[in-house]
């Protein structure tokens, strides 16, 4: 005890317990929140996912235009007796994730068959759920604990994990098993009941090598709509677009938004980068018109207004490659032909 006080009277002996002691209240504030949190949701899977089915129900997620047969084929699976998961498989933008987003839809407004009555589907946050775990057990605890809910749910939760390759990644950094091999056992015992996302090239190089976490997941291949299909989606979009952004949106402008987005952003996938246009065109109209104090009537999204947004970030895009191949000898630069009509007005 001497030891100790003559240690404390020391300049070194004060900084130690200072810095003691601000460690112990750092991790007694976060543990304090989690704690709080925790009883305010009523449940740990609460902080870590988003209730589709209760977006759809209060109206808050957009429409889903087409894609019934991949929304039927996504039923059919989950109302199997054995291996009831399903893996959207398809390009980045082509719209996996609103196809779930149209299952919920579904389910909260009770037009899908009995066995799917009354679940739930949650998206899971895995980037949430490795936030924050600095030491070995943490993830596990987290995920665990979110599986035993599942689980205590008696398969009336349905767990959407976009990005499913990132399953073996989760935890790595800290050392912890990844998840996916928390999940297999629920998995096989059918105890977890889950939809997965994710692309062509991540399915082939993580989930088909995974021998056990492939035959768990039934693959649907999500195709990128076609130019008539994405203007369809559009206007399925418009009129949630125009309200966000109190603006009128033309044909012409949907029209402009796919045929110029193929030409100039050939690496991106409808219906993403067409929408992405009409937001973005709509959001400059919007502000435009408060700077110039125009009539209500005249907020009107155009063709052009969509072809300028749509300029702007070929541009861009072609700096930012430049910016990157500055310094290659001439014989790694990668030569692609340039899209008929890239730069035609």
């Amino acid at each position: 005890m001497d030891a100790l006080i003559d240690f404390l009277s020391t300049p070194t002996g004060w900084i130690s317990l200072f810095v003691f002691a601000g460690v112990f209240l750092l991790f007694g504030t976060i543990l304090l929140r989690e704690n709080i949190r925790y009883r305010v949701q009523g449940s740990i899977i609460g902080l870590y996912s988003q209730d589709l089915t209760a977006l759809g129900r209060s109206g808050k997620l957009d429409p889903v235009v087409g894609r019934r047969e991949e929304i039927d084929r996504v039923i059919e699976i989950l109302s199997r007796r054995t291996k009831n998961n399903a893996v959207l498989v398809g390009h980045s933008g082509v719209g996996k994730t609103a196809i779930v987003e149209g299952l919920a839809n579904l389910i909260a407004s009770g037009d899908v068959p009995a066995p799917l009555r009354g679940k739930k589907i949650l998206s899971l946050d895995l980037s949430g759920l490795v936030a924050g775990t600095k030491y070995r057990g943490e993830f596990e605890k987290r995920l665990k604990a979110i599986l035993d809910e599942v689980v205590a749910s008696q398969r009336q939760i349905i767990l959407f994990i976009d990005e499913l390759h990132t399953l073996a990644e989760a935890g790595e950094a800290t050392g912890a098993i990844d998840a996916a091999d928390i999940l297999k056992p629920a998995l096989a015992r059918g105890e977890l009941q889950a939809i997965g996302a994710t692309t062509e090239g991540e399915y082939e190089t993580h989930i088909k090598h995974d021998v056990t976490l492939e035959r768990r997941f039934q693959p649907v291949l999500v195709a990128e709509p076609t130019n008539e299909e994405t203007v369809k989606i559009l206007a399925g979009l418009r009129p949630r677009y125009e309200a966000h952004h109190h603006v009128k949106i033309s044909d012409e402008a949907l029209r402009a938004a796919v045929e110029l987005s193929g030409n100039l952003l050939p690496d991106r996938h409808y219906p993403d980068k067409a929408i992405d246009a009409i937001d973005e065109a709509a959001a400059r109209v919007h502000l435009h018109s408060l700077n110039v104090k125009t009539p209500t009537n005249q907020h009107i999204v155009t063709a052009a207004d969509v072809e300028t947004v749509l300029k702007v970030w070929a541009h861009d895009i072609e700096c930012f490659s430049k910016d990157q191949n500055k310094g290659r000898p001439p014989s790694t630069l990668d030569v692609q032909p340039t899209p008929s009509g890239a730069h035609q007005a």
